[in-house]
């Protein structure tokens, strides 16, 4: 229960306490700012608490902006004010000490809370009111001035993000957001959406694993409703406010296990007709990981950067004040919708390795696009990075114990450029393993060489302009190798296992992008000594190449996806479940601005 205190003399036939009810307020009056303070020293500390002017009128859901959004410890709009229990002390204190001033009460707290260092979200309400009318002839204006826009349309148009591609804007949010609204009113919640979305992709998955043309179709139209209900899940949470730490990690995490599991449905299905296209699904995989790394990492390099500024840059925001420009680019970079509708459509009328060509095809294409994009912006941008930045950069690399012990060694600057050392012992590693014969001890030296260059990659912050690219260059090395050396295994089920080892250690690689976007933190030390660190890993599976013949190999594979996967799920799920009950705050996600 949230509790509303209304100040002021009431206004006669104001729909105020009614709709602060409807939002789940327990609505209290108070006649003035010493009232005021009396019934909040009476209120559960552990309760949300908001102050509004008895003479504001404004639409129901700029109040709702205003008071409920769980994102954020203190909102305000003009005329309310709200603080959750972390924000209760501030504004406790930033009650004034008598009411001489001008600005109606909740102005003045909230203004007091931000002169006071405390941070006051303030809503974007585009053609929303909110207001205090001072006289009758401005609340008659306002009170106009609500009538004229409907702030259910409005709702409904701030539940679709703002920047989303092409094929979810024009051709699944036009009807998804009604899906959205429908949910909402039956009480469904964006987790159970989340849920939804994932069985009917694994459903999709295993009827592609069905090997018939009946079961390709079926595939592609449930891959295609599975996104829909995807989309619905955000939308959802900001039509209703619906935002949990819990629920940006399932979004996230479920988007990644349905597009993987659908590769391994391509895979299975192909194979029931005597086509092996493990290869092709697990390099889907792998690409795209690496695609995402390249995004997570470009961005927490920069996320809070001085000087940020880059021709490169300047003339991208150029090219998006062109309208048909905007929608090329973002096609170009093959988001998720124009994606999962390619690949819907290949699998209904193709075959699986004609889709995951395409696929490998296009994401190729993608990443060469936005990852030269990137590198030119940097070494075009005049910006100081931070130590935060260069921790989450480190966090990303996912070194373990024998990689850091390497980091210790002292060289000098012109000889440890970190992207140029990644890059220097991936090659070293993925080359022996494809250039060499299955069973080969020259890939465990490309091993030893690469945890030696991974160490040194980390030996100073990761603060340089091309630093970011240390992360995917990682991916590729750790995740390539596998691929290498189970093709090489040439045996069946060894990709197989690799598909489900780079599954298993994708997750945790996820995860950790998620707990730093989310604010949470990277996993614990522990956890990435228990799994190796992505250079231990390599070694072991270098190791288990040369060593064991490729049958053995292959259960060697099996066994450390296995266990990998259970030490990260276990701690994984542990921790966020931990969050949530914590009450962690919720991941930002704005939708487009009334």
């Amino acid at each position: 229960m949230s509790t509303a205190i209304v100040t002021g003399q009431p206004v006669p036939g104001s729909p105020l306490e009614g709709d602060l009810r409807s939002l789940g307020f327990d609505v209290r009056v108070a006649s003035d700012a010493a009232d005021v303070a009396t019934l909040l020293a009476a209120v559960p500390g552990d309760q949300r608490i908001a102050v509004v002017d008895a003479r504001f009128v404004g639409h129901l859901h700029a109040l709702r902006l205003a008071l409920t959004d769980p994102r954020f410890a203190a909102s305000a709009v003009p005329g309310a004010v709200t603080a959750k229990p972390e924000a209760r002390k501030a504004l406790t204190h930033a009650l004034p000490s008598n009411t001489g001033g001008t600005a109606p009460l909740p102005d003045a707290i909230a203004t007091a809370m931000e002169s006071g260092a405390t941070d006051v979200h303030r809503p974007e309400l585009g053609t929303l009111v909110a207001t205090v009318p001072t006289d009758p002839q401005t609340r008659n204006e306002a009170r106009q001035a609500v009538a004229a826009v409907d702030d259910e349309a409005v709702r409904l148009r701030t539940a679709v993000k703002s920047r989303d591609g092409f094929f979810t804007t024009y051709c699944i949010s036009p009807y998804s957001r009604y899906i959205a609204r429908w949910c909402a009113r039956r009480g469904l919640t964006p987790n159970q959406v989340t849920t939804a979305s994932l069985l009917t992709a694994l459903i999709a998955a295993g009827c592609a694993a069905t090997g018939t043309r009946g079961g390709f179709v079926a595939a592609g139209l449930l891959l295609i409703l599975s996104f829909v209900l995807d989309c619905t899940d955000g939308q959802l949470a900001r039509y209703s406010l619906q935002y949990s730490t819990l629920g940006a990690w399932l979004d996230a995490t479920f988007d990644r296990a349905k597009e993987y599991a659908y590769y391994a449905g391509l895979a299975l299905g192909a194979a029931r007709g005597g086509d092996d296209v493990w290869a092709l699904a697990l390099g889907a995989m792998v690409l795209q990981t690496c695609r995402h790394v390249v995004d997570f990492s470009f961005n927490e390099a920069n996320h809070d950067a001085t000087a940020n500024t880059s021709p490169t840059a300047a003339l991208s925001d150029k090219l998006d004040s062109v309208g048909w420009t905007v929608w090329v680019r973002r096609m170009i970079v093959l988001p998720i919708g124009e994606r999962w509708a390619l690949i819907a459509v290949l699998t209904a009328v193709t075959t699986p390795r004609v889709t995951l060509v395409v696929l490998l095809i296009g994401c190729a294409l993608a990443a060469c696009y936005t990852t030269a994009g990137r590198v030119l912006r940097s070494l075009t941008r005049k910006a100081t990075r931070t130590d935060r930045a260069a921790a989450a950069l480190a966090d990303l690399a996912d070194n373990g114990t024998l990689a850091s012990a390497f980091a210790a060694l002292k060289l000098p600057a012109w000889l440890r450029p970190a992207p140029a050392l990644a890059f220097a012992g991936g090659a070293a590693l993925v080359g022996t393993a494809a250039l060499t014969t299955y069973g080969s001890p020259w890939v465990v030296v490309g091993a030893v060489i690469y945890i030696a260059l991974s160490g040194l990659a980390l030996a100073r912050p990761l603060k340089a302009p091309l630093d970011w690219l240390v992360p995917p260059f990682f991916r590729a090395a750790e995740y390539g190798t596998i691929l290498v050396l189970a093709a090489k295994a040439d045996v069946n089920g060894a990709l197989p296992a690799a598909f489900g080892l780079v599954a298993a250690v994708a997750y945790h690689h996820y995860d950790t992008v998620y707990r730093i976007k989310g604010g949470t933190g990277a996993p614990p030390a522990w956890l990435v000594r228990a799994i190796g660190g992505q250079e231990g890993r390599a070694l072991v599976v270098a190791v288990a190449a040369a060593l064991l013949p490729a049958t053995d190999f292959t259960v060697a594979l099996t066994a450390l996806a296995v266990a990998v996967a259970l030490v990260v799920l276990v701690e994984s799920i542990h921790f966020w479940v931990t969050a949530h009950k914590r009450g962690a705050p919720a991941v930002h996600d704005e939708g487009e601005p009334a």
